[in-house]
């Protein structure tokens, strides 16, 4: 089985990586030799499109994202430079003509933000918009599960993560794909609460998933976990659709976990495309 395309993956153009005039310059191009090398057809750069400030401590993100958390407390990341990220890829398309590179965001909280986002640039100019669930309402300041975990009972931050799916779907049509739909268990404090169970939040996230799947988007498999329970609820619960992402920073992690994932997927009834980059459905 050949490889199908990676839909989230990030460069130099994320903030998170530590931008395009850092040490991380040049991601973007190692991440198509990688792709090049390993045999994937095609890839979407997803950058970061975030809108809000959240709080954060100082220990809740790497060294190299600190620069972005302010005296107060929040972290603000810095807008995405739109013309120039589009540029950088059409110089990778040009320099790697046997890969398809799409163009694409993660757009963060698109159901508060999707407003501004449009302000900024029209989103038709992108191929792909992942949506994701980074913060939560913390009072009047939002924050990541991982700073929620200091302070709510870790049970109560994965509820009140899947509540906000329904949310954000019925808020915003701008995205085709909600990513990481286990974010707040990726982040799960494990020497607190032990090994995450999600058959206690079964209930919790097949109502998240009958809504993704009730307004028709796909989900994405993040082969960050490879979770078998994801794939199995979303089928039961009436998702047609998929898409795979890695959510690589770096050029190393691209295409990390596919074959498994594919034949994972394969196993619930998915089928791949035309076409590599397009969405595996059922």
């Amino acid at each position: 089985m050949g490889l199908t395309a990676d839909s989230h993956v990030h460069s130099e153009w994320s903030w998170d990586t530590g931008g395009p005039d850092s040490e991380a310059r040049g991601t973007m191009v190692r991440t198509c030799e990688r792709a090049v090398r390993i045999g994937l057809p095609a890839l979407v750069f997803t950058e970061h499109f975030d809108f809000d400030a959240w709080r954060a401590g100082p220990d809740d993100f790497p060294v190299s994202n600190r620069r972005y958390i302010t005296e107060e407390g929040y972290l603000v990341p810095p807008p995405l430079d739109v013309d120039g990220y589009l540029e950088a890829v059409d110089r990778c398309r040009n320099q790697f003509p046997e890969l398809t590179i799409l163009t694409g965001v993660e757009f963060g909280q698109p159901h508060l933000f999707e407003a501004r986002a449009r302000q900024l640039t029209d989103l038709a100019r992108f191929d792909r918009i992942n949506g994701s669930l980074h913060t939560l309402a913390l009072g009047s300041d939002r924050a990541e599960p991982v700073t929620l975990y200091r302070s709510w009972s870790p049970d109560d931050v994965v509820r009140a993560y899947l509540d906000e799916v329904p949310r954000m779907v019925a808020g915003s049509d701008a995205f085709e794909v909600f990513t990481h739909l286990d974010y707040a268990a990726r982040q799960w404090p494990t020497e607190q609460a032990g090994p995450f169970d999600p058959r206690r939040f079964e209930d919790g996230f097949r109502a998240a998933m009958r809504a993704i799947a009730g307004s028709g988007r796909a989900l994405e498999m993040n082969t960050r976990r490879l979770r078998s329970w994801i794939p199995q609820w979303w089928a039961e619960e009436g998702g047609r659709a998929v898409s795979f992402g890695s959510d690589a920073h770096v050029a190393h992690a691209l295409a990390d976990g596919f074959p498994e994932a594919q034949h994972m997927l394969e196993h619930f009834g998915f089928r791949s495309g035309a076409r590599a980059e397009d969405l595996w459905r059922r």
